[in-house]
């Protein structure tokens, strides 16, 4: 973003109470997080009002404050000594869409959108990391996939900027429609379509036509990515309705299928063959792009990175990025926290750090990976509710309960008020009952977890954000970050 505090002021639809000298180029509402040149956003809350800390952030840099209330006459004594401007809004979280909507149109580079019920971080960072060997590129930063990240991930971008990757989360219709309508992609990817969020939106087929809204707004000549071996595949290429708008489906696959077996309209363009892993469940394979094929060895775990990463290739190809370049992207990518992120626990155990989120689809995967690794001790699971899933919440944790089973896990502690539930269908598929233990909270789970740990154990933790589980990651690795 490059505005001065009039442009800000004409494209928020604002008042300009101080006029600014400064050049605003970024965008903040967390004071603690605001740089030299960022526009200071003060957004009002129920517990804490951003126009309290708009003294901090002109301290921190700030080139403008973006208020909705009379500022203090201290502040604006501040602002004009910093030679920063102050713009008063009706709406201070509307004008982040507004500047952005403006700012879209700015964007030389190729946009694109990227959604789906599980693993859209990960796929965003692997695109990210394709793209960048092009040239300069912007992606989310972390998770913010909202109305707030989303506009603030375009800001972010500047002239010279020649791809922007958006990640978009959704609950219900219509919201990838309101975040496209200023977003404006240039193409548009699909990961998956699970059980996330299925409690607003009732069915599997629900979700399908929510997602399909990203594909639905990718014009003539843009791509709409869809991961063929997804059995709602065929159905988001309807829903997006992508033939009628003129867009190129671009089909990919993870699985390791034929992609003969295919039906042609979803015939992958980019596949992935001869997968296996290694001892830490990291995938190795050959990728299949039109401009070739090449082997490929992924530093994150789990078969459902092989996905990802042909998610990410079928970009870079599209987009022009060498097939050597995108395979070295690829094999660069390391896992973040919270994420399947492998570190050194207590008496030489290693603990799965996969506590950020969970759903049906990204717990299942989760544990298959857990089961692919080689572990000289015991397998560990602290398993955690997962959130959102209304009236399917019950089948989903017993399922949940058995899939630990399958797994091999030798070692169950379930979490939260589902735990009981996926303990009995852990020991109805073989978990022997003195195995298996309930509680309700985080810190009862590492009361419970921390005595069973040895040398040689593998310890996988994951759950919804909402039960807290970093606790437990924090106890059983005492350098835990």
């Amino acid at each position: 973003m490059e505005y001065s505090v009039n442009d800000l002021a004409r494209h928020a639809g604002g008042d300009t109470l101080v006029p600014g000298e400064r050049l605003c180029t970024g965008i903040a509402w967390d004071s603690r997080l605001v740089a030299a040149g960022d526009v200071y956003v003060a957004l009002p809350g129920a517990r804490v009002d951003g126009h309290d800390f708009c003294a901090a952030a002109l301290a921190a840099g700030a080139a403008c404050l973006l208020v909705s209330k009379e500022p203090a006459a201290d502040v604006c004594a501040a602002a004009q000594q910093a030679g920063a401007g102050i713009v008063r809004v009706p709406d201070t979280f509307r004008a982040i869409t507004d500047l952005a909507a403006a700012w879209r149109g700015e964007i030389a580079g190729k946009v694109l959108a990227v959604t789906g019920s599980s693993g859209k971080t990960t796929t965003k960072n692997l695109i990210r990391a394709v793209l960048a060997a092009a040239g300069p590129t912007v992606a989310t930063a972390g998770n913010q996939n909202n109305e707030l990240g989303v506009p603030a991930t375009l800001l972010r971008a500047d002239r010279t900027t020649a791809f922007v990757v958006v990640e978009m989360g959704m609950r219900g219709l219509h919201q990838l429609d309101a975040l496209c309508a200023f977003v404006k992609p240039d193409a548009a990817l699909v990961t998956n379509v699970g059980e996330s969020h299925i409690e607003l939106l009732g069915s599997r087929d629900g979700i399908a036509h929510a997602k399909a809204e990203a594909l639905a707004a990718v014009p003539a000549g843009g791509f709409a990515f869809v991961n063929a071996s997804d059995d709602f595949a065929a159905a988001l290429v309807e829903y997006g309705e992508i033939a009628a708008h003129g867009a190129r489906l671009y089909a990919y696959d993870g699985s390791g299928a034929d992609p003969a077996t295919y039906p042609e309209a979803l015939r992958p363009e980019v596949f992935a063959s001869d997968i296996s892993f290694d001892e830490a469940g990291r995938p190795r394979f050959v990728l299949h792009t039109p401009a070739g094929q090449a082997p490929c060895a992924l530093a994150l775990a789990g078969g459902h990175n092989v996905h990802n990463a042909c998610a990410a290739a079928a970009v870079g190809s599209a987009w022009g990025v060498p097939l050597d370049a995108i395979v070295a992207a690829l094999e660069g990518e390391r896992p973040v926290a919270g994420r399947q992120n492998a570190v050194a626990g207590l008496r030489g155990s290693t603990v799965i750090d996969d506590c950020y989120n969970a759903n049906p689809d990204s717990l299942r995967a989760s544990l298959a990976t857990f089961a692919s690794m080689k572990v000289a001790g015991k397998r560990i699971a602290v398993l955690g509710d997962m959130g959102e899933l209304g009236s399917f919440s019950e089948e989903a944790h017993t399922q949940a309960g058995a899939w630990a089973a399958q797994a091999g896990v030798d070692e169950l502690v379930a979490v939260g008020a589902f735990a009981p539930l996926m303990a009995a269908a852990a020991m109805s598929a073989g978990i022997d009952a003195a195995h298996v233990r309930t509680v309700s909270s985080a810190r009862e789970a590492l009361a419970a977890v921390e005595p069973l740990v040895a040398c040689g154990d593998c310890v996988l933790v994951k759950g919804s954000h909402s039960v807290g589980l970093e606790a437990v990651v924090k106890g059983l690795v005492p350098t835990h970050a």
